[in-house]
């Protein structure tokens, strides 16, 4: 990813210094934990973060490409533990840790949409 202006600290504060912002950050290695597992999962089910967990260590200028990568380092049923790392092109600007859980997504949207049912009609 290119860091440019919808992905910049000011896009989502101001004042901010003219670097990437750390929600953007959070998004890109995440995204990084889905891509590691996505092609392993069975048809019909998807991963769904449930904590993220990352330190932004460097600032990055609007123009540098960064790039995150994410290692699955633990599994307990279907818990899903990722380490991540970012960069951008002089060093690392980020690394944490990433949860996610395996869901059937068919299910899952079926949960959603019931519990969207109960708010438009309340008892």
């Amino acid at each position: 990813m290119v860091v440019g202006p919808d992905n910049m600290a000011e896009k989502f504060c101001k004042p901010m210094p003219p670097s990437f912002a750390t929600p953007m950050l959070v998004s890109l290695m995440d995204n990084a934990a889905v891509e590691a597992v996505k092609k392993d999962l069975p048809p019909g089910y998807i991963t769904v973060a449930t904590s993220i967990t990352i330190k932004h260590l460097a600032p990055t200028p609007e123009g540098m490409t960064v790039t995150a990568q994410a290692e699955l380092k633990d599994v307990f049923q279907n818990r899903l533990i990722f380490e991540v790392t970012a960069f951008d092109e002089v060093e690392k600007i980020g690394e944490g840790e990433v949860e996610r859980f395996i869901i059937d997504l068919e299910k899952f949207s079926q949960k959603v949409l019931e519990k969207k049912k109960k708010e438009e009609s309340p008892l």
